[in-house]
């Protein structure tokens, strides 16, 4: 089928997600490799969004490749209740990579499922209720997850579960708490709005404080030092359990292992994991937990369980992709390559009056656009369809052969870790243009 006739089948036998179907016209995609993908009219592609940042290693890694049909040729699947060998390797892997007091792990299919989870782990072993997580913020499209995100596509679905509360977020460009104060004292009193919040609620309430290791898809708003150090703070006086969800900013999309790691010390009860643990390649997530966690499940019961739960195939393919991210050092170059992309976008947001502020780390930025720098009136308003201006900037990197993620007044740059300085320049130099009206 070439381009026109696959985009036709697909649309008369599928639902596109978060789309009304007449207006939903995909690209199509018929193979990859490395940072580049083409459709089915042969017609190449930059990929700089990772597809939904998600294949880190880049399209068509011969090395994932043969660890599926070797493990294909093995055994395809097993009972969730059965030992194998990819199951106990990955498990080991993983304790090898996340911070040392974390040594057990539990498989599901994806990153919403991985934080369904977690949240249940953390209600289980602490025995109380609320989660409080971020108003933007990105968690996943799953009952509970969704509700814990802030995202606004969670409000068509409303009302979700009861028991999350809603947070601010620090966000030193728009927030009015960092107003007149550096973005430290921002994220300190942001902190203390935290504390205030946790005692209205009951501090015997609350489970686990959920947050994205390095904030994704809505925005990188991440905060510092202070925020991050701050928020364990509390959970160390409360005994709240701090949940990182590094299902987009692990497996060096940040230039490190997972976002916490720009965090020295800090310790995490249980980490989210997906995306980049297989780089799409197969299904998988994973939830990490502490040893105090996994103690207390020797003696008690945990509720949770998948039909495909530790899947041989996808567990054989992320093993062969963290042996990828050793072999070729592509976490360490993850971080060297996201000096150039930041300086390169940092010369945009110089040059270009619609840029805001650029931000962001490793291979994960955002640029923020504006309709004027003093105001700081966005290009296309929060928690609404893209403004015309917006949509001709996504049409016109569309049309140039860049595919990136675009929402509401944010332009994402995350391409795979193995993109080229010659690609990379190439992607500078299209947003460079498309910016700039050309």
């Amino acid at each position: 089928m070439n381009h026109e006739q696959l985009v036709a089948k697909t649309k008369a036998y599928n639902l596109g997600s978060w789309a009304a179907q007449a207006a939903w016209q995909p690209i199509s995609i018929a193979r990859g490799q490395g940072a580049i993908f083409w459709d089915a009219d042969g017609r190449r592609y930059l990929d700089w969004s990772s597809q939904a940042f998600n294949v880190n290693i880049g399209h068509g890694h011969p090395h994932v490749i043969a660890a599926i049909q070797r493990q294909a040729a093995t055994l395809c699947s097993a009972s969730p209740g059965l030992a194998h060998a990819p199951r106990a390797r990955l498990g080991e892997l993983l304790a090898e990579i996340t911070p040392p007091h974390m040594r057990k792990s539990f498989f599901t299919l994806g990153g919403a499922e991985a934080v369904e989870n977690a949240l249940k782990i953390a209600r289980l072993y602490t025995g109380r209720q609320k989660i409080l997580s971020r108003y933007r913020a990105y968690h996943g499209a799953t009952f509970a997850a969704m509700s814990a995100g802030g995202d606004p596509r969670r409000l068509a679905n409303e009302p979700g579960v009861p028991w999350i509360v809603h947070i601010h977020d620090p966000y030193a460009y728009r927030s009015p708490l960092y107003r007149g104060r550096t973005p430290e004292e921002g994220d300190q009193a942001l902190v203390d709005q935290i504390a205030e919040t946790i005692e209205f609620e009951g501090p015997d309430q609350i489970a686990g404080i959920l947050l994205e290791g390095y904030s994704g898809a809505n925005g990188a708003i991440q905060g510092g030092e202070t925020f991050w150090r701050g928020v364990q703070t509390l959970c160390h006086r409360y005994g709240i359990l701090l949940i990182v969800d590094e299902v987009l900013s692990g497996f060096g999309r940040t230039g490190r292992w997972f976002g916490i790691d720009h965090y020295p010390g800090l310790r995490p009860d249980i980490l989210a994991l997906a995306k980049g643990l297989t780089s799409g390649y197969a299904p998988l997530g994973a939830v990490v937990v502490s040893d105090a966690i996994a103690t207390f499940f020797e003696d008690h019961t945990l509720w949770a369980g998948l039909t495909l739960h530790a899947h041989p195939l996808s567990c054989a393919a992320a093993i062969a992709t963290i042996e990828v991210y050793r072999q070729e050092g592509l976490i360490e170059r993850a971080a060297l390559m996201g000096e150039a992309l930041a300086a390169g976008l940092a010369d945009l947001a110089r040059r270009h009056a619609c840029v805001g502020e650029a931000r962001g780390v490793g291979l994960h930025h955002v640029l923020e656009l504006v309709r004027d720098r003093e105001t700081r009136e966005p290009l296309s308003p929060f928690h609404r369809p893209l403004s015309p201006a917006m949509a001709a900037i996504a049409a016109a990197l569309r049309g140039a052969g860049l595919y990136t993620v675009v929402r509401w007044n944010y332009l994402f740059s995350a391409p795979p870790l193995v993109i080229t300085e010659s690609q990379l320049a190439e992607g500078l130099d299209i947003l460079d243009r498309v910016l700039g009206g050309g």
